[in-house]
């Protein structure tokens, strides 16, 4: 089994709070994960589970085993007898482990039952340093989904395509999406189109003919859902006119090209979009490795105003700000570096980041030029991760 990152941020949480939430989208590998915590089990999908819990509920309880919940929104009962048990024994840490596929049910039960007492963690599709090196272009490719073709490429992109299919006809009815399967599936569609670009509501409303607002809910659930990440604009008070709309990506790279019919690196390459899902995928690995370390940081965000000025990605973590650019190319120049200068001075003094996929990095001040990986490595080092 790969491990992961996230491994010793839940071993963490777990030492400093009686319950633990392990969140993320399905078939990411919560379950695998979990049960390396601990043999005490209980699929909350099944009814013989959920009775099986009920019944020695009382003994589990008293004994010193972290209980690991699975599928928790399928028992919505469970929370308040979770408040209590922790509450008898406040001081006690690390009793409950519980996961679940986020849908607006199970946040609802967590923040009225368990707010203080609980400790969220996001597990995340693979991180490219959870697999050696070597493996970044097929993770780009193919996606971060354990099953999804990172360690069998021929299940891409059959995997990703039955994946998508499932949610939009089982898994987001029931987390209470209104839209038909048929028109879930076109959204997901225009959404693959439309990824690396500023989100237009009216104009995606218009093409599946309904409302910009019944569109945006319909995007909020794919937000919570793990499926679509919504980058916010970086506002600041100055003369300049900003973009004040989200940019919009597929968090994984193995959907969004299945849903475009890339199944070939050869493929990727030449599609005019190719830059789109490079920096998409780019954003998303940086805050993956954030989220799963467990660091505290602000944002994320991007800037772009009116007349050309761009910042793809900034953060601010542990007081200092990053703003970060990313391009598709081997050799970055001296032009990309005075963009980013100039970009990056609307927002102060930040730590200037260009990520290419140069084998050449540098390091000047407070201009960094690397590649993804060298990058996360460079933030482990500040962390002394």
């Amino acid at each position: 089994m790969i491990k992961r990152i996230i491994e010793k941020t839940i071993a963490s949480r777990l030492r400093a709070f009686p319950a633990v939430a392990l969140l993320g989208p399905r078939q990411v590998g919560k379950t695998t994960l979990a049960r390396t915590f601990s043999s005490t089990y209980f699929d909350l999908e099944l009814e013989e589970e959920r009775l099986k819990l009920d019944i020695q509920w009382d003994e589990l309880t008293r004994s010193k085993e972290l209980i690991v919940l699975d599928e928790a929104q399928n028992f919505p009962e469970l929370f308040p007898r979770l408040r209590s048990a922790i509450d008898q024994e406040r001081n006690r840490m690390g009793r409950f482990l519980i996961l679940g596929s986020v849908s607006p049910g199970l946040m609802k039960e967590v923040s009225e039952f368990l707010t203080g007492r609980l400790a969220i963690c996001e597990l995340s599709p693979f991180s490219i340093l959870e697999l050696r090196q070597g493996q970044e272009e097929a993770l780009w490719l193919r996606g971060g989904y354990p099953d999804g073709g990172v360690r069998k490429k021929e299940n891409f992109p059959v995997w990703q395509t039955n994946y998508l299919d499932l949610l939009a006809m089982r898994d987001l009815p029931a987390w209470g999406l209104a839209a038909r399967p048929q028109v879930t599936k076109r959204f997901f569609q225009m959404l693959a189109i439309a990824h690396g670009t500023i989100w237009n509501a009216s104009q995606i409303g218009k093409s599946l003919g309904i409302t910009y607002h019944t569109v945006n809910s319909y995007l909020d659930y794919l937000d919570q859902a793990y499926l679509i990440r919504k980058l916010q604009p970086y506002f600041i008070n100055i003369k300049k006119r900003f973009v004040k709309s989200p940019k919009i990506y597929f968090r994984d790279s193995g959907l969004h090209h299945s849903l475009l019919k890339i199944s070939r690196w050869e493929e990727l390459l030449v599609q005019p979009w190719v830059g789109n899902s490079w920096e998409g995928w780019v954003v998303e690995q940086i805050l993956i490795f954030l989220n799963m370390e467990g660091l505290q940081y602000n944002g994320p965000y991007y800037l772009r105003t009116n007349d050309g000025y761009e910042i793809d990605l900034i953060f601010t973590l542990a007081s200092t700000t990053f703003a970060v650019e990313v391009k598709l190319t081997t050799s970055p120049g001296k032009a990309d570096m005075e963009r980013l200068q100039k970009a990056s001075a609307l927002i102060g003094k930040p730590m200037k980041i260009l990520i290419s996929r140069t084998i050449h990095p540098a390091h000047s001040g407070e201009f960094v030029s690397t590649n993804l990986r060298g990058f996360l490595l460079y933030l482990q080092g500040r962390m002394g991760s």
